[in-house]
């Protein structure tokens, strides 16, 4: 006879009445439970959470994401705890229904990973996240808080989408992340990734300077891992999405020649170098003879390397259509018609 490991959806909340529903709905089916921890909600989270069939439990809110994870997780008790928040939700009848519903007869003797699909304004971008955790497991981390542990990974077939970087949400979030951010890294300011994550916070709201400073203090802390982390190409490729709009494209073009080799096969690398050579050009005509064929070459490139969705951050589009209406329009501007209607037609 199998054994029967208990499951249960593990949320911590505060007023997010907006979008709780969806995310129960679409994993109540797959699991044995739901615990929505409450931190202070003043909405409708409570009551909306209890009528799609959560347990609720109360923790108050203390600036630390691992902390409220943590009390949630002792709350659900669970074999395996399926860790979401409320702007996430499974995509679809294929979303991985069936990967969440098989932990019930699955030994917890691994930390499952997901494929979160962020959408945000104008696109949409691919993480693999560590979000299946055995019952013992537990968080460390006032902010972007992650599992702590020593057991093996296995990408499971969970597909999970996420809105929360889009206008209307990201205008209840602004300064929230910051702070706690801040008060992070003065507790630990060695630490390159949560420079990282500051200069992604402040590059979400445009304040493009700020993430720059950020982003250096990350790069300039990056010596004290021992190897290049997964989150670096995204870190590049914001970087010198700031650089372009801070109209500082030298100091982008010196910045990305120190990164051709660890990037080689990041298409979002490519996408941003590809666009910061452009609005060069375009600010000073002057320079686009030699700065053309460079632009065609990053957007070139992004074709040639293809998508990489298993890449942090990969925003989709950058090693397929994006890249090659871009490159079309280029290539349609000086002249080369043909090259471009045919590139349009393979796409």
């Amino acid at each position: 006879m199998l054994t029967r490991w208990r499951s249960c959806l593990v949320v911590i909340a505060r007023n997010e009445a907006a979008t709780i529903t969806r995310l129960l709905t679409s994993v109540r089916p797959f699991v044995d439970d739901m615990l929505v921890m409450d931190t202070g909600s003043a909405d409708d989270t409570v009551h909306l959470s209890e009528a799609a069939g959560a347990r609720i439990a109360h923790f108050p809110w203390i600036d630390d994401f691992a902390a409220a994870r943590n009390a949630a997780l002792d709350a659900a008790s669970a074999d395996w705890h399926v860790v979401l928040d409320a702007d996430e939700w499974l995509i679809g009848e294929g979303g991985g229904g069936a990967a969440l519903a098989a932990l019930r007869t699955t030994s917890p003797e691994f930390v499952g990973t997901i494929a979160l699909q962020d959408h945000f304004d104008g696109g949409t971008a691919q993480s693999r996240l560590s979000r299946v955790l055995p019952g013992h497991v537990r968080y460390a981390g006032r902010i972007h808080e992650q599992p702590v542990h020593d057991l093996p990974l296995r990408a499971l077939d969970v597909q999970v989408g996420h809105d929360g970087y889009q206008p209307e949400r990201l205008h209840v979030k602004q300064g929230r992340n910051e702070r706690l951010l801040r008060a992070a890294i003065d507790d630990d300011p060695a630490n390159p990734y949560l420079w990282y994550q500051l200069g992604k916070d402040f590059s979400v709201y445009e304040r493009f300077a700020d993430a720059e400073a950020a982003f250096a203090n990350a790069s300039d802390r990056l010596t004290s891992l021992p190897l290049t982390p997964a989150w670096w190409n995204d870190l590049v490729a914001r970087r010198l999405f700031g650089f372009k709009s801070l109209k500082r494209h030298a100091d982008g073009m010196v910045f990305a020649e120190t990164q051709l080799q660890r990037c080689a096969e990041s298409p979002d690398f490519f996408f941003a170098l590809g666009d910061l050579l452009l609005d060069w050009a375009a600010d000073e005509p002057q320079q686009a003879d030699a700065l053309i064929p460079m632009i065609e070459d990053a957007w070139r490139r992004c074709l040639e390397i293809g998508e990489r969705p298993e890449q942090p951050g990969a925003v989709e589009g950058r090693g397929s259509h994006l890249a090659a209406h871009n490159l079309a329009l280029v290539l349609g501007a000086t002249g080369r018609h043909e090259e471009a209607r045919a590139l349009r037609e393979a796409r």
